[in-house]
C-alpha cells in the first residue's frame, strides 16, 4: 500500500509483510481480462505502472499476461517479500518508493498505470496530475477499489460482530458491510473531475471466500485498524471473534469482497 507521506495507518502494513503475503486474497481473473481489453492492452508487452505492490497480490496476474511491471512499494519489509515471491515470474521491478516521490529516471512512459487498492492512501493533489504524466498518449489510467459487502443471503456473522468492535472502542457506528448495490464507484467522479482523463468505464465483481477462526484473525491481523488498535483491544476482539465462529456449526464464515475496476483513458 502506498501514502503521501508514507506514515499513519499506511505504515502499518509493513509490519506484518509475511503475514501479508500468506493471508492476503488476490483479484478475479476476469478483472484482468477486463483491464486488458479496456486498456487496449490484450496480448503481450505492455509497459505498466503498478502504484502499492503490497507482496504482489496483484502484480502477478499482470506478469502472467506478460506484461513488463514496475511496481512502486513504500514500505521496505514489504518489497523484500514481493521481490522473493515476485522473481522468476516474469519483467517486474519491485522500487522501493511512495508514488508521488517517485523519479521516472527518464524511463518510457507506460501504456497503463494501476492502483489496486491503493489509491485511497495517495494525495488527491498530486496523484492524477504523476499519473497523466507518466502515461504515454492514450495511455490509461486503472484503480481497483475493494470493500467488504454482504449480499443477499450473506453470511450475518459480520452484523453479529458489530457490538463487539462497538464496545471495544473499535467500531465505525455502523450495522456491518452493506449489500454491493448500496456501494458507488469511489473515484470515477475525481477521475472525470481531475481532466486530465476521460469518462472512466466500470467494471464490478462480487466473491466470496469462506475462512476458519485462524485463517480471519490472521486476515484481521493485516488490516492497518486491527494492527493499530491496543494490544488489549486486539486481544479481547480476537478471543470473542474465535469464540463467536466456534460456536457456529461450520465453524467457517464467508466473507464477501466487491472490487470495482475503474479504467479511463488519458486526455491529449
Amino acid at each position: 500500500m502506498t501514502t503521501g507521506p508514507y506514515t499513519g495507518l499506511a505504515a502499518t502494513f509493513d509490519t506484518a509483510a509475511e503475514l501479508y503475503e500468506q493471508v492476503r486474497p488476490g483479484y478475479p481473473g476476469e478483472l484482468f481480462d477486463d483491464l486488458a481489453r479496456l486498456s487496449g492492452q490484450p496480448g503481450p508487452g505492455a509497459r505498466v505502472l503498478e502504484i502499492g505492490t503490497g507482496t504482489g497480490q496483484a502484480t502477478r496476474s499482470l506478469l502472467d499476461r506478460g506484461w513488463t511491471v514496475v511496481t512502486l512499494e513504500p514500505g521496505r519489509e514489504l518489497a523484500a517479500v514481493a521481490r522473493r515471491v515476485l522473481a522468476g515470474r516474469g519483467a517486474a521491478e519491485v522500487v522501493e518508493s511512495p508514488f508521488e516521490r517517485w523519479d521516472a529516471g527518464g524511463r518510457e512512459p507506460f501504456d497503463l498505470v494501476l492502483a489496486a487498492t491503493s489509491w485511497h492512501w495517495l494525495d488527491p493533489h498530486v496523484a492524477f496530475r504523476r499519473a497523466a504524466e507518466l502515461l504515454r498518449p492514450g495511455g490509461h489510467l486503472a484503480i481497483v477499489a475493494t470493500t467488504h459487502v454482504c449480499p443477499a443471503g450473506g453470511d450475518d456473522f459480520f452484523n453479529q460482530v458489530q457490538p463487539v468492535y462497538e464496545r471495544l472502542g473499535l467500531g465505525d457506528g455502523g450495522d456491518g458491510p452493506e449489500p454491493p448495490e448500496a456501494f458507488t464507484d469511489p473515484d470515477v467522479e475525481a477521475i472525470t473531475g481531475s481532466g486530465l482523463f476521460g469518462p472512466p468505464v466500470v467494471r464490478r465483481y462480487v466473491w466470496s471466500q469462506e475462512y476458519t477462526a485462524d485463517q480471519y484473525l490472521a486476515l484481521l491481523s493485516t488490516y492497518s485498524g486491527h494492527i493499530a488498535a491496543s494490544p488489549g483491544q486486539r486481544e479481547a476482539l480476537f478471543a470473542e471473534i474465535r469464540r463467536m465462529i466456534a460456536a457456529r456449526p461450520s465453524g467457517t464464515v464467508r466473507k464477501h469482497y466487491l472490487n470495482m475496476l475503474q479504467t479511463a483513458r488519458r486526455t491529449d
